[in-house]
């Protein structure tokens, strides 16, 4: 093999191991009661005046409010690690206009929104069937995070897919339709709901089940996903905007840099989903081993 070729290998390989690293070191560090408690139940609060966990939720009107600030209060997710991700898919699916932010944003919040509307409706329908609702255990381990591990796991493998074949390692079927690479990682922070096993969730959740109504579970899962995502559009958006669409035009001027921006970050949160849900969370109950933090 060429000299040239190794060399250009080595850099872009480099890169893709020390994400990995870093998604297995994130694993290891992630604390849920900290991101979950001390942050989002805070944050909820302090938007919804009340305790948002204990109260009720009284209304239609109520859940919708609810599912939007209990979303905004699960910013700190892996939700937003994809949604930072996106930047280099987005820039090479922008055009240059007015549509230069607006277009590619638009097809990802699309994929999110089919995903998430599509899960609360069929939720409302099948109710407590679902295991995500279900109080239920399997050697100890409830069975409502046995969907959690399995759909975080499928998720995490898809997003190292799509890290690996940004950084040339596998073949890339998005290569000639970045739009559609777009909408599929939408889809994919979309997906995020049906793992979810964050207590406001579930509990937007049941109330979802309990109304009967599949339109409101669909119109409060939509919410919920846009909630996650809106303090990071918020900053993209003020970032390409303040300067006038260059940020995205300097990604889109450099192949290389775009695609192993996009690359790291998607190796980092799939290597992270899949080891922290599919070997830590198993762990805790007492299949397998993984290390544990003083403050877990």
């Amino acid at each position: 093999m060429p000299v040239n070729t190794l060399t250009t290998r080595r850099r872009t390989l480099l890169p893709v191991v020390v994400s990995a690293i870093s998604g297995v070191l994130l694993a290891v560090l992630w604390s849920y009661e900290f991101v979950d408690q001390v942050i989002g139940a805070n944050v909820a609060d302090s938007l919804l005046g009340t305790d948002a966990a204990g109260s009720s939720i009284a209304s239609t009107s109520a859940g919708l409010v609810f599912a939007f600030v209990s979303g905004l209060a699960g910013t700190f997710t892996a939700c937003n690690i994809a949604m930072a991700a996106s930047v280099g898919p987005l820039s090479q699916a922008a055009q240059t206009g007015n549509g230069v932010l607006l277009r590619p944003l638009g097809w990802f919040t699309l994929g999110m929104v089919g995903v998430s509307a599509v899960y609360g409706a069929v939720g409302v329908l099948l109710g407590d069937r679902l295991p995500q609702l279900s109080s239920a255990e399997v050697d100890g381990m409830p069975v409502r995070l046995i969907q959690s591990s399995v759909v975080f796991g499928i998720v995490g493998l898809a997003l190292l897919y799509l890290g690996l074949a940004a950084a040339g390692v596998v073949r890339d079927v998005f290569a000639d339709r970045p739009t559609a690479r777009v909408v599929v990682l939408g889809a994919l922070v979309g997906a995020f709901l049906i793992g979810r096993p964050y207590p406001m969730f579930v509990k937007l959740f049941h109330s979802a089940a309990e109304s009967g109504n599949p339109l409101y579970g669909a119109g409060a899962f939509v919410l919920q996903s846009v909630g996650n995502i809106a303090l990071m559009a918020v900053l993209l958006g003020v970032l390409v905007l303040g300067t006038r669409g260059r940020f995205l035009r300097w990604l889109a001027a450099s192949p290389r840099r775009t695609t192993m921006i996009s690359a790291t970050l998607l190796v980092a949160l799939g290597v992270f989903l899949v080891v922290y849900w599919d070997i830590r969370v198993p762990a805790k109950f007492g299949v397998g081993w993984f290390p544990v933090m003083p403050y877990n």
